[in-house]
């Protein structure tokens, strides 16, 4: 008997159920419409692996905060407090660091840090370390100012914004080395895992015309500006991958249909709303496969 409750204790750990969430700036609000369907139907996985924007929305799954992401952006998103231009030259961040990571979330939109603190369901922010080039991968545990900035790392854009320093690291977006980081989920034991993606069947990443503005403004750190140069190739690999695992079954894909109609920064609380809502229905016309996929033995 204490044999065969092993034996299921370890198949258990074995088939650890993952949600991976690639960034996109403001496309990742698609994202959110679609987890916080999940959130509704009370499906709750054993970890989310978040990059960039997949980070800093996804953190709201955690904390178990359905609606909250909508809510802050399109409340904010003519506030020169929370971004913009102004923002950018005062601060070197596009997106506000204090306003946007430390004061909405303890003072106007709170983030429900016993929440985040009290779920099991681990959370890992991918960051990008600039002086290797290489991902950075980030459990949050708790709640605070530190978890705050690592995920404020893992979505700070480069060229518009300031490299973030944190134990003793200096990280950006965690899109420039892992941008779909289905490969490191699997092999830290997630082996079903939910990939939302937010871009299209079909889509392949060009090289970045901004390499030029990229190499002036990294120029202190060639590494990065090598894994800059070379992220659509990273990109697409990433993305033969995931259609490989899907293949095999090791994972069910969600991805828009066409191009989600957003820019990486947008200021029209409309648009936010509608991008938000074509998810919330992929979400509804998916929350039964996501369902059977998680509890499939």
């Amino acid at each position: 008997m204490r044999f065969r409750q092993k034996m299921s204790n370890f198949a258990a750990e074995m088939m650890k159920k993952g949600l991976v969430l690639e960034g996109g700036a403001m496309r990742g609000l698609w994202t959110a419409g679609i987890t916080d369907v999940m959130m509704e139907h009370d499906i709750w996985p054993d970890g989310l692996i978040g990059v960039s924007a997949g980070a800093a929305f996804g953190c709201n799954y955690k904390s178990r905060q359905a609606g909250r992401t909508i809510r802050y952006n399109t409340r904010f998103a003519n506030d020169s407090r929370y971004s913009g231009v102004r923002s950018l030259l005062t601060t070197g961040n596009y997106f506000n660091a204090d306003f946007g990571y430390h004061i909405i979330p303890t003072q106007y939109d709170v983030f429900d840090n016993e929440a985040f603190n009290n779920n099991p369901m681990a959370f890992i922010a991918v960051c990008t370390d600039v002086e290797t080039g290489q991902a950075v991968y980030r459990q949050l545990d708790k709640a605070d100012d530190e978890c705050y900035d690592y995920i404020r790392a893992s979505a700070s854009m480069p060229l518009v914004s300031k490299v973030v320093e944190l134990g003793g690291l200096k990280l950006l977006d965690g899109g420039v080395s892992d941008s779909i980081p289905l490969e490191y989920f699997e092999s830290i034991g997630y082996s079903r895992n939910v990939v939302i993606l937010t871009q299209p069947l079909g889509y392949r990443k060009a090289h970045n015309r901004l390499m030029p503005l990229m190499r002036m403004s990294l120029h202190k750190y060639p590494k990065m500006i090598q894994a800059m140069d070379e992220r659509h190739v990273m990109y697409n690999k990433q993305l033969d991958y995931v259609a490989q695992a899907e293949r095999e079954g090791r994972c069910l894909v969600i991805r828009p249909d066409e191009k989600i109609p957003i820019g990486h920064i947008c200021h029209d609380a409309d648009q936010m709303r509608h991008v938000y809502n074509l998810g919330r229905q992929v979400g509804e016309q998916y929350i039964d496969k996501i369902q059977a996929f998680y509890n499939k033995s």
